[in-house]
């Protein structure tokens, strides 16, 4: 490879933190607010029930994916902590072992023996407890846990992807605003999939296509079950 292909080459294992929290954001608000919206509009002829139901959906939603993704991105960090504090304590009351542990790492990896335990060495001199924690938990500054971050990431895309329905909620015509509804967003569901497949340098197509299928299948379901199980609101 040409050395100045080194220096262009891209990655996007730094964005998979914050990236899976926004887009899992952003799809769950135009996808949930607009099942809501589109389950009542099925059953209502005013307009007013299904901004109401857009609404609440749309903070209800956001607070309960800040919660949720704090909750279980904290429980991550914590877990990381734990095992952190453990390997802190084996390199203080067992560092011959865990230079060992760590050369057998590299020698199962394809150094060779010698190799592997000159590398253990002076990557235990400049750095112990991180060698460890990157070579043997898996735990490093890219995939670390951030609860704070993936929480507002959440709740930020969620409102962002659950005003949009809201907004065809509100200006839509009432006699077609279950087309309405689902049109937009399989528009913005296929956006929102496209552009996170260009930031995470994945398969557009496939993205696109998925989150649309999906989509169809739960807006179609809960607009059943409003037609079915509606009542006519005044």
């Amino acid at each position: 490879m040409h050395p100045k292909n080194l220096l262009t080459e891209k990655h996007y294992t730094n964005r998979s933190g914050w990236l899976r929290a926004a887009v899992l954001g952003a799809n769950d608000g135009i996808l949930s607010t607009t099942s809501l919206a589109i389950g009542i509009a099925a059953a209502s002829t005013t307009r007013g029930p299904i901004v109401l139901a857009a609404l609440a959906g749309l903070v209800a939603g956001a607070l309960s994916m800040a919660s949720g993704e704090y909750v279980s991105v904290s429980s991550q960090s914590d877990i990381e902590r734990s095992d952190l504090s453990r390997e802190r304590e084996e390199l203080a009351t067992m560092p011959e072992e865990e230079l060992t542990e760590l050369a057998d790492l590299y020698h199962k990896r394809g150094l060779d023996e010698q190799l592997a335990r000159q590398v253990a060495q002076q990557l235990t001199a400049h750095d112990a407890l991180a060698s460890h924690a990157r070579d043997e938990l898996g735990i490093n500054d890219i995939t670390q846990a951030q609860p704070l971050t993936a929480a507002l990431a959440s709740a930020g895309s969620f409102i962002v992807g659950g005003v949009l329905p809201l907004l065809v909620a509100l200006f839509a015509p009432i006699p077609a605003m279950v087309y309405y509804q689902y049109g937009f967003a399989i528009l913005f569901l296929a956006l929102s999939a496209y552009v996170a497949a260009k930031a995470g340098g994945t398969h557009t197509g496939k993205a696109v296509l998925r989150i649309c299928f999906w989509g169809t299948v739960a807006m179609a379901v809960t607009a059943l079950v409003g037609y079915l199980f509606g009542t006519k609101i005044s």
